[in-house]
C-alpha cells in the first residue's frame, strides 16, 4: 500500500508567527543599518570638522605671524599646509571666479604697484594664486587623498620641530608668553592629519 503525503495547511496563528519573525529580523537590520550610518557620520562629521579647525588654526598663525607675537618659524609652508586642509566650499570658492579676479588683481597690484602692495598680503596672495592655478592632479586628486595628509604632518612636525628650537627648548615653548599660543596652533595643526591617517589604516 502507497504511503500518502499529506501537505500542512498553513493556519492564522502559523501565519502571524512567520509574519512577527520577518518583522523582527527587519528591525534587526534597520537597527543595524542606522547604527552604522551614525558610526559613519560622525567619522565623516568628525574629520570635516578638524579640516576646519586645521584650517583656521593654520590661519590663526599666519596672522599671528604678522602681529607683535611673531616667531622665528617658517611661515610659508603654513600655504601648502592651508592648501591642502582648506575646506571643499571655500577650496571651490576661491578656485573659480572670484579666486581668478583676487589673483588678478593681487598680481597687477604686485607687477605695476609694488609699493602699493603690503607685505603682509604675500602670503595669501600666494596662497590665492596656488589655489587658481594649482593643476587637477595636485587639486583634486592629491588634495583629498593619503599624501595631502603626510604632506600636512611633516609640515606640521616641521614647524612645531623649528618653534621649539626658536623658544630656547620644549618647556619654553610652553612656558613663555609668545610661545604658549604659538604652540597650541602649532599642536592644533597636527589633529587633523593623525586623525586621518589614523582612519585610512583603519
Amino acid at each position: 500500500m502507497a504511503k500518502q503525503s499529506y501537505l500542512k495547511m498553513m493556519t492564522e496563528s502559523d501565519a502571524n508567527e512567520l509574519i512577527h519573525s520577518d518583522l523582527k529580523d527587519l528591525a534587526t537590520a534597520a537597527k543595524k543599518l542606522a547604527n552604522h550610518a551614525i558610526n559613519l557620520g560622525s567619522v565623516g562629521f568628525g574629520t570635516s570638522l578638524l579640516k576646519w579647525v586645521a584650517a583656521f588654526a593654520a590661519i590663526y598663525l599666519l596672522i599671528l605671524d604678522r602681529t607683535n607675537w611673531k616667531s622665528n618659524i617658517l611661515t610659508g609652508l603654513l600655504i601648502p599646509y592651508i592648501f591642502f586642509t582648506l575646506p571643499s566650499i571655500l577650496f571651490n570658492i576661491f578656485r573659480g571666479q572670484i579666486g581668478q579676479w583676487i589673483a588678478l588683481v593681487a598680481v597687477i597690484l604686485r607687477i605695476f604697484f609694488p609699493k602699493h602692495f603690503p607685505e603682509w598680503l604675500e602670503l595669501p596672495a600666494a596662497l590665492i594664486l596656488l589655489i587658481v592655478v594649482a593643476p587637477s592632479l595636485i587639486a583634486n586628486t592629491v588634495r583629498g587623498d593619503w599624501i595631502g595628509v603626510v604632506i600636512c604632518l611633516v609640515i606640521a612636525g616641521y614647524l612645531l620641530q623649528e618653534h621649539i628650537r626658536a623658544a630656547g627648548g620644549f618647556r619654553n615653548a610652553f612656558t613663555k608668553a609668545n610661545g604658549i599660543s604659538n604652540t597650541v596652533g602649532i599642536v592644533i595643526l597636527f589633529v587633523y592629519p593623525v586623525w586621518a591617517l589614523v582612519l585610512d589604516i583603519l
